[in-house]
């Protein structure tokens, strides 16, 4: 089992993980979850913090504390979207990102999307180093990834276990997807609603789809890519029928990729290299400027 959680893998991968994740907190601070910083202009009274608001305990956002929240971390995310300081920088992300969402979540509805995301944000500093493209093979970057791998999978297992707990079996012959065609459906799901007992047969997929997504980690290799691919597509059917868009979800699921093998830095210095050497090749194409006898350049033509 420990050989199984700390299996080796390319510094690369872990180093172009560790990017893609920084940049999403910026992305999500600007783009997805820019809402938040409107809770600071709810009164302090109708803060109702996660248990892990009231263990710790944490503070009543305030518009100085949301204020000064975002700005470290949009400033911090990119910093260590760099590679630089990977610990300090890491568990400074980590630990301002988790009060960015104890703040979004303590107001009545959580999103569970986050989950396998801050799992990543917890473990990424544990790895220190790793540089774009190094093959090198590394027990800490392997453990931090099957970590994040775990929790992206108890995402969908824990899922389906709520379901089941709270709403029975009842929840797959009920009328779920149709209450969220009902409210955020789009002109594709309004077709698919159409069709007799389709909907129940999506939520009975999903279901079974969300118990037997463990299986990810048991087949064999040549088929666990195809599997991701099922995951992604899931998410794809999702967001083109109910707008739901898991986004962090899917930024950690990256985590199932060879994503070493993604070096854009080095793609583009190729390209500048060869857009280079292409200027040249057109010079001497062009031939060497004439010369007068004397040696002299031939002067310009009117």
């Amino acid at each position: 089992m420990s050989g199984w959680l700390t299996e080796p893998v390319p510094r690369g991968r872990v180093a172009a993980f560790r990017t893609l994740v920084y940049l999403f907190v910026v992305a999500d601070l600007l783009f997805f979850t820019p809402w938040v910083r409107d809770k600071a202009n709810i009164p302090g009274e109708l803060y109702q913090p996660l248990f892990v608001g009231r263990l710790l305990p944490l503070p009543t956002p305030t518009p100085l504390l949301v204020t000064v929240l975002f700005w470290a971390l949009l400033l911090l995310s990119l910093a260590a979207a760099t590679g630089r300081a990977p610990r300090l920088l890491g568990w400074a992300v980590f630990a301002l990102y988790f009060e960015w969402m104890v703040v979004a979540m303590s107001y009545g509805k959580v999103d569970h999307d986050r989950f396998g995301f801050l799992v990543a944000l917890a473990v990424l500093p544990t790895v220190g180093r790793a540089r774009h493209g190094d093959p090198t093979r590394s027990e800490a970057a392997g453990w931090a990834l099957r970590v994040t791998q775990i929790a992206v999978v108890c995402t969908y297992f824990l899922a389906a276990w709520a379901k089941l707990r709270f709403g029975g079996p009842e929840w797959m012959t009920g009328s779920v997807l149709a209450r969220a065609i009902i409210r955020r459906g789009t002109e594709l799901a309004d077709l698919i609603a159409q069709v007799p007992y389709l909907l129940i047969a999506a939520q009975i997929g999903i279901v079974a789809f969300e118990l037997l997504s463990p299986l990810v980690f048991v087949v064999p290799a040549r088929w666990r890519s195809a599997v991701v691919a099922f995951f992604y597509s899931f998410h794809l059917v999702t967001i083109a029928t109910i707008t739901i868009s898991f986004a962090p979800h899917l930024v950690a699921m990256t985590s199932f990729l060879p994503l070493e093998r993604l070096r854009p830095l080095a793609r583009l210095r190729r390209l500048t290299r060869q857009a280079g050497g292409t200027g040249g090749g057109v010079q001497e194409a062009a031939g060497p400027v004439p010369t007068e006898p004397s040696g002299a350049p031939s002067p310009a033509v009117p």
